[in-house]
């Protein structure tokens, strides 16, 4: 602690005394240059060499006011630490197990319900493309903001395509920031293709224009109310 603030200190004192310095070096010789039109009868009506002395002595006292508090802390007096409080979090999933409640979910079986929610979906929307008259391609392995590229026949277009399969029922859908990047840079041509799966059916929903802004920066992903997202005029395919 002591090495990362005497770090910090040293950077503000020579920031300040440079700044400072510059400002009183200014003041001094605005103050010769006023005193020498003074000897030769042409005073500055606004501005006189005294009140450029005395501002760089304002400066100056200032200067070693400053450096003096920046002095003052490096005075640091480790104390032991106090611990006024503590908390003890359990999550809920824990408790209800050990409660009997609920039984531990299966995380094998969640994975592969996941995995099949999304093969699902894909060829939904592929098939959707098709009959639509497109030229779908898969290139979701390729981790570009989209999972479908399909092309628009006579065109040399693209319609670029990001599919959420998400079991019927579901309330909330994630995008990764890059996918929300991607809809932003596309604007006319990004497609959030949400596939609602009831077993094996499949509705599928076209979102245009689906985000209004871009994530924060250190966010990685954001998770979307879905009944919204549908509301803002999502076209079923």
């Amino acid at each position: 602690m002591r090495h990362r603030r005497e770090e910090q200190i040293d950077k503000t004192s020579a920031a300040v005394n440079e700044r400072l310095t510059t400002e009183i070096s200014y003041w001094d010789n605005r103050a010769a240059i006023l005193q020498a039109q003074e000897a030769a009868g042409k005073p500055n009506a606004r501005l006189n060499s005294q009140m450029a002395r005395q501002r760089a002595g304002e400066l100056l006292a200032r200067l070693y006011r400053r450096l003096n508090e920046l002095e003052q802390e490096r005075k640091l007096s480790p104390l032991p630490p106090v611990v006024v409080g503590g908390v003890l979090v359990i999550p809920q999933g824990l408790i209800d197990k050990l409660t009997g409640r609920i039984n531990a979910p299966d995380i094998d079986q969640f994975a592969h319900e996941t995995a099949r929610i999304e093969r699902i979906a894909m060829a939904a929307v592929m098939q959707a493309e098709r009959e639509l008259g497109y030229i779908p391609r898969d290139v979701s392995l390729d981790k570009c903001g989209y999972d479908i590229e399909s092309s628009i026949p006579g065109t040399g277009k693209l319609r670029f395509i990001e599919v959420k399969g998400r079991v019927k029922g579901a309330e909330t859908v994630t995008v990764t920031k890059n996918e929300v990047l991607t809809a932003l840079n596309k604007p006319d041509d990004f497609i959030l293709a949400i596939v609602e799966v009831d077993g094996a059916e499949a509705t599928t929903h076209y979102v245009t224009r689906p985000f209004q802004r871009e994530p924060d920066f250190g966010v990685t992903s954001v998770n979307y109310d879905l009944a919204r997202l549908l509301a803002k005029g999502a076209i079923q395919a």
